[in-house]
Formats: C-alpha cells, sequence, structure tokens
C-alpha cells in the first residue's frame, strides 16, 4: 500500500498554500520514484539505508523540521520495504509523525540512545513494512567482547592535575555508536541485518584509524559468528545470512575504510559496488555489504534515491528564506556559511538530510528451490 498521508489537509488548515506545496512536492516525489515503486513485488525485498540528519534533535541550532519535511522523507521511505535510519534522536515522536504518515501496516524497532559524547545521543532504527517483512524476535546492540575490542589512541588528563599535559594512551573500548542487529525474514530468505553509524573523527590521524578499526572489528565480529554458529536452517537446509548497512563513514572505493569493509568474506553487491550508482561528488559513507551463505541469494538491482531534485529545490529559496536562521550557527569559521544562498543549502539538510537513502532489490522467492529437492527427494 501507499501512504495514507495521514493529517495532509488538517496539518496545513492554517496555511493552504503550503499545503498545496507539500501535494505538489509529494507527487513530483511520486514520478520521480515511480520506477522504484513498480519494483515493488511479492517475489523480492527493497532493502535501504538512510543517515537523516539529526532527526528531529535541533541539537545544531538550524530550527526544527517543518511539517512538509515528514510528508517528503516519509514519501521517500514508503518506496522501500525495510529502511534501516540513522541519527534517530532520544525524542521520538517525530519518528511516530512519520509512522502515522506511513500507515498501520508500518512497524519500527529502536536502539536505546547511544550514552557518551561520541554517541551523540542517537538511537538507530528499522522501519518496515509488516506486509512484506517480519521481525524474527531476535534483537540486540552489538557489544565486544573482551580481546576483540577497538584499539585505538586515547588523550587522557590526570585527575586532580591540571597543570599536567594530556597524554596519549592505547585504549580497548567499544563502539562509538553500537550496532543494531535485528532478525528479519522476507519470503523464504532469513536474515540478520545489523545497522551502523561508524565513528567519523578525522580524516587522518589517530582519528581515521580508529574509524578503520571500528569497521575492522565489526566484520570481524560477524564473521566469526557466522563460521561458529551452530546450526540454524530452514527447509533447505541454509545457514544465517549477516547483511551490515548504514553510514560507515567510507572514504572512497580505494580507501583502507573501505578495504576493511571487503573483509572477512563480505562483499558489496555489484549493483552498488563503487561509483556505480553515485553522481559526480557524492562521498561513499553509506554502504550496504553482505556475508551471505545462502547460495539462492541474489541481488537483482540497486541504487541512490536523490533527494532535493523536487523538493527545497535550489529555485526555493524565496519561499523558505523566513525559517532560515539568519546566522550560521556553525562555531567553525571555516564551515560557516555567510550567504543566504549558502544558508539556505545547510539548512535543507536539516529539513531532509546531507545523506540519501542507498538500496538493493533482493530475491525472496524460493519456492522453485524448494520444490526441486522435494522431487529429487522422491
Amino acid at each position: 500500500m501507499a501512504n495514507n498521508y495521514a493529517g495532509l489537509r488538517s496539518t496545513f488548515n492554517d496555511d493552504p498554500a503550503a499545503g498545496r506545496r507539500c501535494a505538489e512536492r509529494l507527487l513530483s516525489i511520486r514520478e520521480q520514484l515511480e520506477e522504484l515503486r513498480s519494483r515493488k513485488n511479492d517475489r523480492s525485498v527493497l532493502l535501504a539505508t538512510w543517515n537523516i540528519r539529526d532527526f528531529d534533535g535541533n541539537k545544531f541550532g538550524w530550527g526544527p523540521r517543518l511539517p512538509e519535511s515528514f510528508y517528503y522523507l516519509a514519501e521517500m521511505i514508503s518506496c522501500f520495504d525495510l529502511v534501516a535510519i540513522q541519527e534517530v534522536n532520544e525524542n521520538l515522536k517525530p519518528l511516530e509523525r512519520v509512522m502515522k504518515i506511513l500507515g498501520r501496516e508500518w512497524d519500527y524497532i529502536v536502539t536505546d540512545v547511544t550514552e557518551g559524547p561520541s554517541g551523540n545521543g542517537e538511537r538507530m532504527a528499522f522501519v518496515y513494512n509488516t506486509e512484506k517483512v517480519w521481525f524474527r524476535k531476535i534483537a540486540g546492540e552489538i557489544v565486544l567482547p573482551d580481546g576483540q575490542m577497538v584499539v585505538a589512541n586515547k588523550r587522557v588528563t590526570v585527575k586532580g592535575q591540571k597543570d599536567v599535559p594530556p597524554t596519549t594512551i592505547e585504549a580497548k573500548q567499544q563502539f562509538a555508536r553500537s550496532p543494531f542487529l535485528v532478525a528479519f525474514q522476507s519470503g523464504w530468505f532469513r536474515f540478520s541485518l545489523c545497522t551502523v553509524h561508524i565513528y567519523y573523527g578525522k580524516d587522518s590521524g589517530p582519528e581515521l584509524q580508529r574509524r578503520i578499526e571500528e569497521i575492522k572489528r565489526l566484520v570481524a565480529f560477524f564473521a566469526k559468528r557466522q563460521d561458529n554458529a551452530t546450526p540454524d536452517v530452514d527447509h533447505l537446509g541454509s545457514p544465517e545470512n549477516f547483511i551490515l548497512l548504514g553510514d560507515f563513514n567510507v572514504v572512497s572505493p580505494e580507501h583502507e575504510t573501505m578495504k576493511a569493509l571487503k573483509s572477512k568474506g563480505f562483499k558489496v553487491p555489484d549493483a552498488i559496488d563503487g561509483d556505480k550508482v553515485r553522481a559526480k561528488g557524492q562521498h561513499f559513507y553509506d554502504q550496504i555489504a553482505v556475508r551471505v551463505k545462502d547460495s539462492r541469494f541474489k541481488v537483482v538491482g540497486g541504487g541512490m534515491v536523490s533527494v532535493f531534485d523536487h523538493v527545497f529545490r535550489d529555485s526555493d529559496i524565496d519561499i523558505y528564506k523566513g525559517s532560515i536562521p539568519a546566522e550560521d550557527p556553525e562555531t567553525d569559521k571555516k564551515f560557516k556559511a555567510t550567504t543566504l544562498e549558502a544558508r539556505y543549502k545547510k539548512w535543507r539538510t536539516w529539513q531532509m538530510s546531507d545523506h540519501v537513502p542507498l538500496w538493493i532489490q533482493i530475491e525472496t522467492d524460493f519456492s522453485d528451490d524448494y520444490l526441486r529437492e522435494v522431487v529429487s527427494d522422491s
């Protein structure tokens, strides 16, 4: 089913012009994504990952999302069957607002807030269409055992000695944001899905090494789990399949971050590997990697969804200038936007996101395989 657009009329009772604009933009999104929606069928599952920037905390001072933005987010999510979402904030009311727009056949599973300075007060979530995907009653955040923890340099100060300069020590620690694993099934395909938001830090030095180390520890953890697992099989004797997806903060296809992701037997599906689905200048942060032992597994498509082709367009600046902060709240002068146009382009990423949805389509109908197995047993 498509969205039910709950509250679309009543939301804009006091601003009918905004209501018309929202409906017009939704029609444009639907036209843009018609080919993607047409892929939906009962023989496959459309799986996506999307980092929805600071959803919806206003921690960075760019103002809350406008009512229309929730409809645009829901419209894009509804094109898929299951979406991993990063940067969900403590207050779940914005997520629940999107769920209401999506309709009653949609549900979600969400983590607790990640504590600590690197956690940024974030949650991670899975939003899924219950008519296509079902929760297999297994969920948990990944905690590394002793001996497998992330090893990284950490600056520490001596308590009570203000005059003693900080020193750098080698520390063993958990992930900055705990990866979230949930077991799902769609059709015949059973899989454990783990969403992540890997530590970013800086582009070089110890903080980059921590980022690489987190990815290495993550893939090693799941490779070991899959290889050492007690058989847990379906009718055809298939083992558990692992899919990692989310914001890995991968620098480029050739970078050590990507090499780490593709280690230990994990693969990025060919349909989205490298720069195949990315426009010039788009980053490689978001990735989907699989370690699947099911011989029936097949990815039949993949891509990315453009966000600002039909909403918050460059030409819409005059419509929204009253909602844009008069000054960029950024404290680092190097990144501070000094013109209205520059502030608008930053502001709209807090309405939608500075990331775009990345997706793959996986075949899930293994009926013929099962029936052939029955025939061969006769």
